[in-house]
């Protein structure tokens, strides 16, 4: 129960990984606050597990309504000390050079836009109290541009960039700031769309929800700004 006693902040808690995370952080001990787009979807995980646990529909493209959704976790859940930013978005298959102005400020906002939000409203309280854990979801393909990746790479590159910058920014304050990067994860949507691959090769969400909440346990304590490569053996 390494998380007993503690709130930890899920967003995108209505897909596959971040399902996998709240599921992960709940069975040891902590009380979760999901966070999705749409609200009956985070509320049919919540309801799947057992302890105290609360789920809010938030835009978390809008850094207003990102704040006062903060506000409603502390008043029912206790300050977050710990916060999985899963939410984010993938799109590919056209060069860059014909992707539309809107689809590349669609994946900066649902990959960048969505972290800067949370970051402004949970990273003061967590400086305030001198502790925190913050983990966010790079792309290990996004190490390097790739054909027809051109917004996502850069989204995911951005992030990780974030993530490294205020891990500097904020360790001294005794805040974790790290980062997986995982390969293909073995969902539903990927199986479809890739019917002939190994899905034996990916990385399983609950797999990867195993990492993530070792960064954000007592045994991670010394790790800052890390880019953790989660890549099975695909």
């Amino acid at each position: 129960m390494r998380f007993a006693g503690k709130t930890v902040i899920v967003t995108g808690a209505a897909g596959n990984l971040g399902s996998a995370v709240a599921k992960k952080f709940a069975e040891e001990g902590a009380s979760v606050a999901l966070f999705g787009h749409k609200l009956e979807k985070v509320e049919a995980v919540a309801n799947e597990l057992s302890g105290n646990h609360a789920a809010f529909g938030v835009d978390l493209t809008d850094r207003e309504a990102t704040k006062q959704t903060i506000a409603e976790v502390i008043d029912k859940l206790g300050p977050p000390e710990i916060v999985c930013a899963i939410a984010g978005g993938f799109d590919m298959g056209t060069p860059v050079h014909e992707v539309p102005a809107e689809d590349w400020q669609k994946m900066m906002d649902l990959n960048l836009g969505t972290l800067l939000s949370v970051l402004a409203a949970v990273t003061p309280g967590m400086i305030e109290r001198g502790a925190g854990k913050i983990v966010t979801i790079g792309a290990n393909g996004a190490k390097t541009g790739g054909k027809t990746m051109g917004p996502y790479a850069a989204s995911k590159s951005a992030v990780m960039r974030v993530t490294e910058s205020a891990s500097a920014e904020l360790k001294g304050h005794g805040i974790n700031v790290n980062s997986v990067l995982p390969s293909i994860i073995d969902t539903p949507e990927n199986r479809s769309a890739m019917p002939k691959a190994d899905p034996a090769k990916w990385v399983s969400p609950a797999s990867l929800a195993g990492v993530i909440a070792f960064l954000c346990s007592d045994d991670a304590k010394d790790i800052h700004g890390a880019l953790i490569p989660v890549t099975g053996v695909s």
